[in-house]
């Protein structure tokens, strides 16, 4: 058997590109390396034995140097094989974050999107946390937010002037959604009412007060569901004067002209003179969702936000569950 330095030393072509050698060549010396047998390393990469010792001779003319010595007992690395093989792992290892690399560059979204919010949804932890995990996984796709009304809050979406909402349903028909999280509702009154002191009181205490209304624009059993409409011994809800949007809401419950039942974040985000938060211990508890239009779901920068939806929900909130995916 020729030794060490003779069977390393093959005539070294000129360079040719198309001569170098390929990353699955050197995959497969790699196994190779590891296992020492042909056999083995061949059913490793789902080969032939014939078609992978073909692949390591092919590769050891492309680079000039025998890296195998092989023999009817064993198979070793040359001296070749062993000073290479270092360089060899390092090649495949950079091939292996270069196609990593473009990877996420192909799945990384540009573009921009259109949101909405209603109330204080904007300001709440999983709205900034599914933004913030956006901005991470695609940075070069911005957005815009606006804070929407009561009727708007469906309306963009339905005229398309929104990609997706921050919302509270019930929904009505023709939307999707992905239920972000649930939380406890508490009445909203005047800090003149008579049970504004009370640390808590039930739904029944509040069956003669008025409740605030909403334009005709809103959906009527959106609002049934918020004001509990009818009440749970079957008696209607008595409503007063419209209001269109937080702001106005909020100036009719301090000059005691209604009540209404708001997000508990309410207590934090507005506090207004004049203004009382009570819980109510029977009231039934709500969802917040982001919303979408079925037939944009697709769109690239849309599927990149559920995405992001979904992840916020997957870390956060295990056992939340939607309706659309």
């Amino acid at each position: 058997m020729a030794s060490d330095n003779e069977a390393s030393a093959l005539p070294l072509p000129a360079h040719d590109a198309r001569r170098d050698p390929s990353t699955h060549q050197l995959r497969l010396f790699l196994v190779l390396a590891h296992e020492l047998h042909f056999g083995r390393a061949a059913a490793r990469m789902f080969m032939t034995q014939p078609a992978f010792s073909q692949q390591i001779s092919a590769l050891e003319k492309r680079i000039g140097v025998l890296l195998i010595e092989r023999s009817s007992r064993k198979v070793e690395l040359t001296a070749a094989g062993v000073a290479l093989l270092p360089e060899i792992r390092s090649v495949v290892a950079a091939v292996s974050r270069l196609r990593q690399a473009a990877g996420e560059q192909a799945r990384d979204v540009s573009g921009h999107l259109a949101l909405g919010a209603i109330g204080g949804e904007a300001a709440m932890p999983y709205t900034h946390a599914v933004l913030t995990r956006l901005r991470a996984t695609h940075p070069h796709l911005t957005y815009e937010m606006h804070s929407l009304g009561f009727a708007e809050q469906f309306e963009v979406l339905a005229r398309g002037e929104a990609d997706a909402v921050f919302l509270l349903p019930p929904l009505p028909p023709g939307f999707q959604s992905l239920q972000l999280s649930t939380g406890q509702r508490v009445a909203c009154m005047s800090a003149d009412d008579p049970l504004a002191n009370q640390k808590c009181i039930v739904l029944a205490q509040l069956a003669d007060h008025t409740v605030l209304d909403m334009p005709p624009r809103v959906p009527r059993a959106w609002w049934d569901f918020w004001t509990v409409n009818p009440r749970p011994n079957g008696k209607p809800v008595r409503y007063g004067m419209a209001v269109t949007d937080v702001e106005a809401m909020l100036l009719a419950v301090a000059r005691d002209q209604g009540i209404v039942f708001l997000p508990a974040a309410a207590r934090h985000l507005f506090p207004r003179p004049g203004v009382a938060y009570l819980n109510v211990t029977d009231l039934p508890p709500f969802t917040v969702a982001l919303a979408w239009l079925p037939q944009h779901r697709s769109r690239p920068t849309l599927a990149a936000l559920r995405q992001a939806a979904h992840h916020v929900i997957s870390q956060n909130q295990p056992a939340a569950r939607h309706n659309a995916r």
